[in-house]
């Protein structure tokens, strides 16, 4: 298949890769970074692009084939200082492969088997990976979770779903100004945003507002990842996306926190 072809294929499948680099590296610029190197590596050898697969499969597979080549992804340089010392450390607590099928399973909704082509693992070994990765995530510990949603139905699901996986719910805002106030108040662990508020303010505006006084891990939730997707500008590093199924919710709030206050900021 020629490099045109194969470009065809799989420009649907780009955003939501950059939102699943996003998740795995902790930074827009870090998963955005490896998007691109990943289709270099695929117009320099189509060989990297299994056409035997669907194109969303075979993308992450080419994807993660160029994350795991790089030693930096598979341990932690005890040598390192600082945040990005720590983010490794948070990071080499849940392993490598289960980390990577259980953000596939919960965050890209890939069935075991499609988890199994991505991984070249048994359909097996994957649910055994996940599981793995499941109980690792679990050991850690709680945080204080900060909501802004101006839907209230959706606002208590979120609320009942971090409290049903260990964190606890400090509130609930649905405007810009409530969601001010109660960071104010509360200083949260950690943030789940809304993208658009009651009063027609933004998640994000709000968000701004409360990074200047606390640092603090963000998450946002949008019915439409893809425009928050693009790499053309600053954006989230961790979305969740409407409908959002528990498993999601639990994969971003992990991820998010093991990568600390630099989480999740967009401009």
């Amino acid at each position: 298949m020629s490099g045109s072809a194969i470009a065809d294929r799989i420009a649907p499948e780009l955003p939501y890769l950059r939102r699943f680099a996003r998740a795995l590296c902790g930074t827009q610029e870090s998963g955005d970074g490896y998007v691109v190197q990943t289709l270099e590596a695929i117009i320099a050898d189509n060989q990297m692009y299994d056409e035997s697969l669907s194109p969303r499969v075979a993308l992450y597979k080419a994807f993660l084939k160029v994350w795991n080549a790089l030693p930096l992804n598979t341990g932690t340089d005890r040598s390192v200082a600082g945040p990005t010392a720590l983010a490794e450390r948070r990071l080499e607590q849940i392993t490598p492969v289960p980390r990577q099928a259980f953000l596939l399973t919960a965050v890209e909704e890939f069935s075991p088997r499609e988890v199994a082509a991505i991984l070249d693992r048994s359909s097996a070994e994957v649910l055994s990976l996940i599981d793995e990765a499941s109980r690792e995530i679990s050991s850690h510990i709680a945080a204080r979770v900060m909501i802004i949603e101006d839907e209230p139905l959706i606002a208590l699901d979120i609320e009942t779903l971090v409290s049903d996986i260990g964190h606890t719910s400090v509130g609930i805002a649905a405007t810009r100004d409530q969601a001010i106030e109660l960071a104010s108040k509360t200083r949260p662990d950690i943030i789940l945003s809304d993208i658009q508020l009651a009063d027609g303010s933004s998640g994000i505006d709000a968000v701004a507002d409360i990074l200047k006084a606390i640092s603090v891990p963000v998450i946002y939730i949008t019915a439409y990842p893809e425009r928050l997707l693009t790499g053309e500008r600053r954006e989230p590093a961790f979305l969740i996306t409407k409908p959002f199924q528990p498993s999601m919710v639990k994969a971003m709030v992990s991820q998010a926190l093991f990568f600390g206050v630099d989480a999740g900021k967009a401009a």
